[in-house]
């Protein structure tokens, strides 16, 4: 876990960042008008995996990859209004909401606070059949160009990409 003292290390290294920072020139639009859904996992370093660099996609992360509305929310504003034309969803081996059991994280939860929500959390059973329930849910949504969506598993012992079809 994290010393208390995370913050400030952060605001130190944004001050040794803004000292070479040179991507002013950069726009919201990405260069290479690809959007990627993945995992918040910190063992998936999505741009260093992808060979990719600032500016070069749209990375929307989130507990498992899922494309949950929000996911949805935000890659039709991409798509829609800065012009990306390929999607990919990136989930991973061993990652924590895999054989998660919901209804004992919302106990859990509401014992320790007094209040259950309607909260899903998007566990599940198998990391390749949630992410191709997820390309599935983005191919056919309405408002989401499903020319080009892929469906790839990270493996966090290899760092190999396996593409899902």
């Amino acid at each position: 876990m994290a010393d208390h003292d995370e913050f400030g290390r952060i605001l130190a290294e944004n001050e040794r960042y803004t000292e070479s920072f040179d991507r002013s020139a950069l726009t919201a639009a990405p260069l290479r008008g690809i959007a990627i859904v993945a995992c918040m996992d910190a063992r998936l370093d999505v741009e260093e995996t992808l060979g990719l660099r600032t500016g070069d996609a749209h990375i929307i992360r989130n507990a498992g990859g899922v494309a949950t509305d929000d996911v949805i929310r935000s890659l039709v504003v991409s798509q829609t209004l800065l012009g990306t034309d390929e999607i990919v969803v990136i989930g991973h081996t061993r990652c924590g909401l895999e054989g998660a059991d919901e209804a004992a994280i919302h106990s859990t939860l509401a014992a320790a606070t007094g209040v259950d929500l309607d909260l899903a959390f998007g566990s599940f059973d198998d990391v390749e059949t949630s992410v191709r329930a997820s390309v599935e849910r983005l191919r056919a949504h309405p408002w989401v160009d499903t020319t080009r969506v892929h469906g790839l598993v990270f493996d966090v012992a290899t760092g190999r990409l396996r593409e899902l079809t």
